[in-house]
């Protein structure tokens, strides 16, 4: 069968590197720059510029969404806010809004009406003890914040 482009190598034919100089000088990958994409950022770097705009940096996937985080306050917190007065009265009773959970570590001896997204068993208790009341503000977000 013809080779269609024997003629472009035919002066080579007899010799024994093809136009290449020393043999040694094709050996290995040292004589390209490296395999594959080596030198990407270096020395190919205007071939990737060119040919491969789109290969450095992130696209078309969407990172999962962290779970919401939650502040806290702690019972202790909410008494002590009360008596200093920083709360506004509503029927007789201090009344604290917290977009946040309400932890139970500390005492209340002061009746106080809570609105928190969540509360923890033990603040409920205290706060109902102490003659007060909790409303919760539970939302979606909240729920997954808090492992639901």
């Amino acid at each position: 069968m013809a080779r269609r482009h024997a003629r472009k190598w035919k002066k080579y034919l007899g010799s024994r590197n093809w136009g290449a100089g020393n043999t040694k000088n094709r050996r290995g990958t040292g004589s390209r720059g490296g395999r594959g994409y080596a030198g990407s950022g270096k020395h190919r770097w205007t071939w990737i510029l060119r040919y491969e705009p789109d290969h450095f940096g992130k696209s078309g996937f969407a990172r999962p969404t962290a779970k919401a985080k939650l502040d806290f306050v702690s019972v202790d917190q909410i008494a002590q806010w009360a008596k200093s007065g920083k709360f506004e009265k509503k029927a007789g009773m201090a009344s604290f809004t917290f977009e946040g959970k309400v932890l139970g570590t500390g005492r209340i001896d002061v009746p106080v009406n809570v609105r928190a997204v969540a509360f923890s068993s033990s603040a409920k208790e205290k706060i109902e003890a102490a003659g007060g009341k909790t409303e919760s503000t539970a939302t979606k977000v909240a729920k997954v914040a808090e492992g639901k």
